[in-house]
């Protein structure tokens, strides 16, 4: 039995009653087609776009920046999502403080790293890696804590090493959280790279300076075509991580 979804093509209904309302109010004359533009317009927009090499330059650039960032934040977040789980007292000295700063808006640390680090890349990444930090480590926390006393004792009795009990024990079990949290640190990362780029744009190339662009030339044919880029691609990362989740799951057999 295949464990592919199968596509919804019924989620298609609303996107194309959303363009066919937008081509009739602007072939009718019904708004201002120099702020509503007509869909053809865009059209025409994206082809000349996307046939220009630098914005093809501008995704792999996010998409390098976007991955970099998760994978410093994910491994992060799994070893001090681990550490508080596994150790009551690194829970009770790091974990009021941990669950502090989490409250803090992650965009609100773009002024301070801005003027820790410059507009660079490395102020990017660390924003990034932030972003996927707390969903990580949140997800791995609860999954550690969710491993029963039974399972503990039975470790136990076998006489696990501390290695075993992580591997064979506390990791298996946690797995379907820290996926979860890994699942939404993958979107929490795509929304931070785009964040980075329209609020710290005085350096580098991306998706989020096209947006900008069109911006500053009152472009309104290159705004609509960078955001539905923008979200073209991360309903890619989003399918990519339900995906991996679901294969790196498939021991635990289907949901009951």
């Amino acid at each position: 039995m295949s464990s592919t979804t199968p596509f919804n093509w019924r989620g298609l209904v609303l996107p194309l009653a959303l363009l066919a309302t937008w081509w009739l109010v602007t072939s009718a004359g019904w708004v201002n087609t120099k702020l509503i533009v007509p869909p053809a317009n865009v059209w025409r927009t994206a082809l000349s776009t996307m046939a220009d090499p630098l914005f093809w330059e501008g995704v792999g650039a996010s998409i390098a920046r976007d991955l970099s960032g998760f994978a410093v934040g994910a491994v992060g977040g799994i070893l001090l999502g681990a550490l508080l789980g596994v150790s009551r007292l690194a829970d009770r000295i790091i974990g009021p403080t941990f669950h502090t700063v989490r409250q803090i808006s992650l965009f609100a640390w773009l002024p301070l790293l801005s003027s820790w680090l410059g507009y660079g890349e490395l102020s990017k990444l660390v924003f990034i890696s932030l972003s996927t930090l707390y969903p990580v480590a949140l997800g791995t926390f609860e999954g550690v804590r969710s491993v029963s006393r039974a399972h503990a004792e039975v470790a136990r009795v076998l006489r696990f090493s501390r290695l075993q009990v992580l591997t064979r024990l506390i990791l298996p079990a946690a797995s379907p959280q820290i996926a979860t949290g890994l699942t939404l640190g993958l979107v929490y990362a795509w929304v931070a790279t785009i964040g980075s780029e329209f609020l710290l744009a005085n350096w580098g190339n991306g998706l989020g300076n096209i947006v900008i662009k069109g911006r500053a030339a009152f472009n309104v044919e290159l705004i609509v075509f960078g955001m539905l880029a923008i979200g073209l691609v991360g309903v890619f990362f989003n399918r990519l991580a339900q995906r991996l989740e679901a294969r790196a799951l498939v021991w635990r057999g289907p949901a009951r």
